[in-house]
């Protein structure tokens, strides 16, 4: 799994963070995602994917390899 994130389409809304907070994070002053990992282990597969479809922006972009 390969990870991508717009951070110029981000609305700060951090679903992501709380379906994967191993994955994402958000920047203090602002609340963009941060990207932790772009590549991370197969046991948050599932969790990346569900931060990706609940993502009000849509700028979460997941890639299997």
């Amino acid at each position: 799994m390969k990870i991508t994130v717009e951070e110029d389409k981000c609305c700060a809304g951090g679903q992501c963070v709380l379906a994967a907070p191993e994955v994402f994070d958000q920047r203090d002053e602002d609340g963009i995602v941060v990207l932790l990992t772009d590549t991370p282990d197969s046991s948050k597969y599932e969790a990346v994917r569900e931060a990706a479809q609940i993502c009000p922006a849509a700028c979460i972009h997941v890639a299997d390899n």
